[in-house]
């Protein structure tokens, strides 16, 4: 299989020139055949306003013929990816992307306005949030208003115009219609109202260039990929000291097999370097370039559909090769790497057909998922054949069958993985970039009951695994070996489906923890009588010749044993001295278990037992009451794999605090840390403000202040509810 290509892209284009595409300006006509000259351009959103008026009378169901006008303004979010091509200065084509909505509060428009309060609740609260989706070019509807984050659809936009100015690089969209959306329709209660136009939307968008092609009959001459004019100020993309790879998009993902009642997938990845260091991309045999395991997961069950989150599928990994420089994630690409490296600010893609193609995948059991290392040999498919799902992400049908799992929402995550991260952090403390290279974007599921397509939901949400979708669960980050070996995600939630029942579901997921978790204990208050105790796993490969396995028998897929006791549960594989290749919670997966009680909740300390190596530890959750709370046992400082150093314990209430600024996509944001308190909770202070009470354990918090810019923030944390506090830190941006 090729890799796509700027020349494949050429190809796509010269195909569209000669298609007729309804709502575009009319353009001189074209033959198919011709080999066109001139310059083509990708140009997404620099700056741009967006009104809706809306009929307030129809929007809420009256029943009355008069209409109750009221406007909404908005600014488009600078440099948003709403792309569109441009050949010769005339307009060709709009490719699928999004434009976020800036709620505007000027004189007639904004969340002050009288009309505000008569809004529906719903689409009030996403005032914030709201985005512009130009949809594939084979969906029901051309564009769509929807919630950025949750994905919740709100109008269909039909009967729209589409304008290009040449000369003023302005793009116009005129004439929409807003159609109540089927699912706002429910939502309101009223899903006879599904299709009713309750106003109109007018789009203008200052437009700027992202990649410039120069054709000659029909070839490619030259490319040119110009700097985001944002990027000249304060409001730049701010790309982070040191090598630093993340996964830009997951556009697309698709079915490639199937075996008995399993199916194999592909999930489409978007590289981008955050850093300002080329990235090594060199390909195997040589070891110094990243590796990308795919998984999908599925949130389901309860009356809200979100009560448990669960991984149903897993891939092999896809080892890079041939890095291109592309502009995908606005970074503002610099080229001048070969294809051996990734240029600070650059993208790289890879289709799903790619991502599935199974000789260029290798198994996980290769790879050390802290510092990156694997051999030569890491993808040998000697002496195995395949089936249809064989190192893709392999699913059940079961769990994927609209009819078996409704309303259920599906979630495909992706992670790079590199040695030069690592090495880079060895040589160049304080500039580790190793910790957010999963991302996730939602995807709903059609077909079946054996063959299935794909349709993504908003946009990909970046550097962060996709258990922080999992709606109202408390997910807290852990990392038992700082320097020494990765981190690994702690998430809960507690329901109340009956009256005296409460459901506990816990997720605990590995995202680059070499030495993976092999128990789970969770205490139980005095008295406390639980039911329906669960588990789950993502189903693992069967073993295959090469790889990487003990004895080349693959990873056990037995459930994990259970035990109660009068005051604890606790759920356990064998231990790496009984079977190495047992089923314990591995790098890049994520396991669930989960019980009822006829008790609330109340917050406990639950034990973590490692595999490999390292000691049990406690991390906070919310368990049965019943009593006082049980102190786990037992909850020893974990053992780092190096050579052990003795860490002296710290004097009672002598708190340290560390901090680290850095943006991501321009947007600030400071890594807190601490060691020294002894509170189930700690208070986080930003200039003298409380902005979070969070648990202790991790000793780990990460301020999302979300802003561009200079910026200058003092910190400090103190044990929850008193003056016992820590040294004060200064993170300044910009020389702020």
């Amino acid at each position: 299989m090729l890799k796509k290509t700027l020349t494949a892209f050429t190809l796509s284009f010269l195909s569209l020139l000669g298609n007729g595409w309804e709502n575009y300006a009319a353009q001189p006509s074209q033959k198919t055949s011709d080999a066109p000259t001139g310059t083509l351009q990708k140009m997404i959103v620099e700056s741009g306003s967006v009104t809706m008026d809306l009929d307030l009378n129809g929007l809420n169901g009256s029943s009355s013929l008069v209409a109750r006008p009221f406007t909404l303004h908005f600014a488009a979010a600078a440099n948003s990816f709403l792309p569109v091509l441009v050949f010769n200065d005339l307009l060709r084509a709009a490719e699928a992307g999004s434009m976020t909505l800036i709620p505007q509060n000027a004189a007639g428009a904004g969340v002050n306005e009288p009309g505000y309060s008569t809004l529906p609740a719903a689409l009030r609260a996403s005032l914030g949030q709201l985005a512009v989706e130009k949809m594939d070019w084979d969906a029901p509807v051309d564009l769509v208003v929807r919630d950025s984050k949750s994905g919740f659809v709100f109008f269909n936009v039909e009967g729209h115009q589409y304008d290009y100015d040449a000369n003023a690089k302005l793009l116009s969209i005129t004439g929409g219609r807003l159609l109540i959306s089927k699912e706002f329709a429910n939502a309101l209660g009223r899903p006879a109202d599904a299709g009713a136009t309750v106003g109109k939307i007018s789009i203008g968008a200052a437009m700027q260039p992202i990649e410039v092609q120069t054709l000659v009959n029909g070839e490619t001459r030259s490319v040119v990929m110009p700097p985001l004019r944002g990027a000249a100020g304060a409001e730049a993309p701010t790309l982070v000291p040191g090598p630093d790879v993340i996964v830009g998009d997951l556009p697309e993902m698709a079915q490639y097999g199937s075996n008995g009642n399993f199916v194999g997938l592909g999930i489409a990845t978007t590289s981008c370097n955050n850093g300002d260091q080329p990235l090594n991309w060199f390909s195997l045999p040589n070891i110094d370039h990243p590796v990308i395991p795919q998984n999908l997961y599925r949130m389901s069950a309860g009356i809200s559909n979100n009560e448990r989150f669960e991984q149903v599928g897993q891939s092999w990994l896809k080892h890079a090769f041939a890095a291109l420089q592309g502009n995908a994630c606005n970074f503002g690409c610099t080229p001048g790497c070969s294809s051996s490296q990734l240029c600070p600010g650059c993208s790289d893609p890879y289709s799903s057909s790619l991502n599935a193609g199974q000789n260029g995948l290798g198994s996980r059991a290769w790879v050390n998922p802290f510092s990156g290392a694997f051999p030569s040999g890491a993808n040998n498919h000697t002496g195995h054949s395949h089936t249809g799902t064989s190192h893709r992400v392999t699913v059940a049908t079961s769990d994927l069958d609209p009819t078996q799992n409704p309303s259920a929402t599906y979630f495909a995550e992706a992670q790079y993985v590199t040695p030069h991260e690592y090495s880079w952090c060895q040589s160049n403390p304080g500039q580790c970039n190793m910790f957010n290279n999963a991302s996730y974007h939602q995807f709903t599921v059609s077909g079946g009951p054996t063959n299935f397509t794909f349709s993504p939901v908003g946009s990909t949400v970046r550097t962060a695994p996709a258990i922080l979708a999992w709606t109202g669960a408390t997910v807290n980050q852990v990392q038992p070996d700082p320097g020494n070996d990765g981190i690994w995600f702690m998430g809960y939630k507690v329901t109340n489906p009956n009256p005296g029942v409460w459901h506990y579901e816990y997720a605990l997921y590995n995202e680059n923890l070499d030495r993976a978790i092999q128990s789970f204990s969770v205490p139980l208050g005095p008295g406390a009588n639980i039911s329906n105790i669960g588990f789950h796993g993502p189903p693992q490969e069967p073993g295959w010749a090469n790889d990487g396995t003990f004895n080349n028998q693959g990873y056990s897929s037995q459930p994990w044993a259970v035990t109660q006791a009068s005051g604890s549960i606790t759920w356990n594989t064998e231990t790496f001295a009984q079977n190495q290749n047992a089923n314990a919670i591995r790098w890049g997966t994520l396991y669930n278990f989960r019980f009822d009680a006829g008790q609330p909740p109340q917050s406990v300390n639950a034990t973590v037992g490692y595999f490999k190596t390292g000691a049990p530890m406690s991390v906070q959750i919310q368990a049965p009451g019943g009593g006082p709370t049980p102190t786990p046992t037992p909850t020893p400082t974990p053992t780092p794999t190096a050579t052990p150093t003795p860490t002296p314990t710290p004097t009672p209430g002598q708190i340290t605090l560390t901090a680290r600024g850095y943006k991501v996509q321009g947007h600030q944001a400071v890594d807190l840390s601490w060691n020294g308190a002894t509170s189930n909770n700690i208070d986080i202070y930003r200039n003298g403000v409380l902005i979070a009470t969070v648990p202790n354990i991790p000793g780990f918090y990460t301020d999302h202040i979300g802003v561009r810019g200079k910026g200058t923030y003092t910190y400090k944390v103190c044990q929850a509810g008193t003056q016992n506090c820590s040294n004060q830190v200064t993170v300044r941006f910009g020389g702020g």
